[in-house]
């Protein structure tokens, strides 16, 4: 009797400590970082052929890279509505998004952009 209470306590025991090691290992994960950018286009043309494919193409080796809204309508819920292109982009983390937006590749795409519009581009981290 007393070999099932010292396995059945080493099993309580086990899940206890399982259960503070996931939570403590949620804890210091990095919350995903939301990169959005206004983006003011003069050459659209230019814009969609030279800068959006290398700009895509150089974030996407960004770790947990997806783009979420690259356009489209947007309606004022409250306030005024941007008048602007507007692009939100999603990383593992504030580290990533910064390194990918930092990137020799998307410098150089961007170079190219900046011919075809202005951009406000901020990140920020979400959970």
């Amino acid at each position: 009797m007393k070999i099932r209470h010292i396995v059945a306590l080493s099993l309580m025991s086990g899940a206890a400590l399982g259960a503070g090691v996931v939570e403590t290992l949620h804890a210091q994960a990095k919350p995903q970082a939301y990169v959005v950018g206004e983006i003011d286009i003069t050459d659209a043309e230019g814009y969609a052929k030279e800068f959006g494919p290398l700009a895509r193409k150089a974030l996407a080796e960004g770790p947990g890279y997806r783009a979420l809204v690259l356009g489209g309508k947007s309606i004022a819920i409250a306030g005024a509505p941007p008048k602007k292109r507007v692009i939100i982009n999603v990383f593992d983390n504030l580290d990533a998004a910064v390194a990918a937006y930092s990137s020799p590749a998307f410098k150089e795409a961007k170079k190219i952009g900046d011919k075809y519009a202005t951009f406000r581009t901020f990140a920020v981290e979400g959970r």
